[in-house]
């Protein structure tokens, strides 16, 4: 157990020291711009959806078209989006829901008249000026998918828990993710300001209910060969849900969906990546491997403290001594991150409650246990 704590905890330390260093943006490569096909998949986002298009749509050049697929709606997404000047699909089906179901209607739909990139991005997101052509871009030079930098920041009045939950995203969305492209290696997916090659979304098996279609559809791309690229001078930024039920709800999807992938992806990735030889597919495992931040410092404690009743008990220091070495690791991670990135996020004072807020949630990882969430579910939308 202290040993599989290890592994996970140096990953995160190698990664958020890689991202230390200050990041020079590159500028937007010269050469022709490819063909852009931007789809927005939405749910009932008529709260939203008009600010979303508002800011895609002056990043679009003639030719370029703005696809919103309105998926089992029962408000007036489509008519505000059709309003807005995109083109907009309509998809009803009660059984086969979820994003992955919506992508591939919408990717089959291109097929009549294809770009050479083809963008997705949530109906609840705000997009940085230039991201659409910067992701487009560099899809179509490498030819492999790229991930913008995805933050996610707390609503208006925010509490604690919340600035916490943003800080634990942006270790993950945006420090771990940079350590790793520095190093050369890919990232996961993310679901929203994604790009791909035509010639590799055609082909790439999207309808799906899966809870986590993102992390299954990159992980099957590097599969493929065509692992993802990280793309940081791409910003998109969503709110966290103001309710506390949508909040809830968010978290669930997101961390039962992780912690299946882990269980169910992860063994087999590294069994293929060694057998193939593949640096690329290790470093995806490796990076998979990485529990959400409150579950590895509960499992970095827990494992300390029966390493400690252990060696009490048998004189056996190992465990202890490899224990220890992770929570120090752990620990200075956090530091790190938070000295680097996390100042203008949460203040010394809260993150230092960091451990009671991990302890809140093991409700949430002990309904994992018992009776996970394994069906796609919409959270709440709201505007920050």
């Amino acid at each position: 157990m202290a040993l599989l704590v290890l592994v996970p905890v140096s990953v995160l330390l190698v990664q958020v020291l890689m991202a230390l260093p200050r990041y020079s943006p590159r500028g937007t490569q010269p050469g022709r711009r490819p063909s852009i096909a931007v789809i927005v998949p939405a749910h009932n986002e008529a709260l939203g959806i008009a600010i979303t298009l508002r800011d895609i749509t002056p990043q679009l050049a003639v030719g370029d078209r703005l696809l919103v697929v309105a998926d089992n709606c029962t408000d007036d997404t489509a008519k505000i989006a059709t309003d807005a000047g995109a083109e907009v699909l309509q998809r009803s089906d009660r059984d086969l829901h979820g994003k992955g179901y919506v992508l591939d209607f919408g990717v089959r739909h291109l097929e009549r008249n294809p770009p050479e990139a083809v963008l997705v991005i949530d109906a609840d997101c705000r997009i940085g000026s230039g991201a659409v052509e910067r992701l487009a871009r560099l899809c179509v030079e490498t030819g492999r998918p790229v991930q913008g930098l995805d933050l996610m920041l707390p609503p208006n009045g925010a509490g604690f828990r919340t600035r916490v939950m943003e800080f634990a995203w942006l270790v993950k969305n945006q420090v771990r993710v940079l350590g790793f492209h520095r190093l050369g290696l890919p990232c996961q997916l993310r679901g929203t300001g994604m790009a791909f090659p035509w010639t590799v979304i055609r082909s790439a098996a999207l309808a799906s209910g899966s809870i986590v279609e993102d992390l299954e559809l990159g992980i099957g791309l590097a599969r493929a060969g065509t692992p993802p690229l990280f793309c940081p001078e791409a910003r998109v930024t969503s709110y966290f849900p103001q309710t506390t039920t949508g909040l809830a709800a968010q978290r669930t999807r997101w961390e039962h969906g992780h912690l299946e992938t882990i269980l169910s992806a992860a063994p087999l990735l590294f069994l293929e990546a060694l057998r193939r030889r593949d640096p690329h597919l290790l470093a995806l495992a490796f990076d998979l491997s990485v529990p959400p931040l409150a579950l590895l410092m509960l499992t970095a404690l827990s494992v300390f403290v029966a390493s400690a009743v252990f060696a009490l008990s048998s004189r056996c220091l190992l465990p202890l001594w490899m224990s220890s070495l992770s929570l120090v690791m752990l620990v200075l991670a956090v530091l790190l991150a938070w000295a680097r990135y996390g100042r203008q996020v949460i203040s010394f004072a809260n993150l230092a409650f960091g451990p009671f807020y991990a302890l809140s949630k093991l409700p949430l990882y002990s309904k994992f246990l018992v009776r996970r969430q394994g069906e796609w579910v919409r959270s709440t939308r709201d505007r920050g």
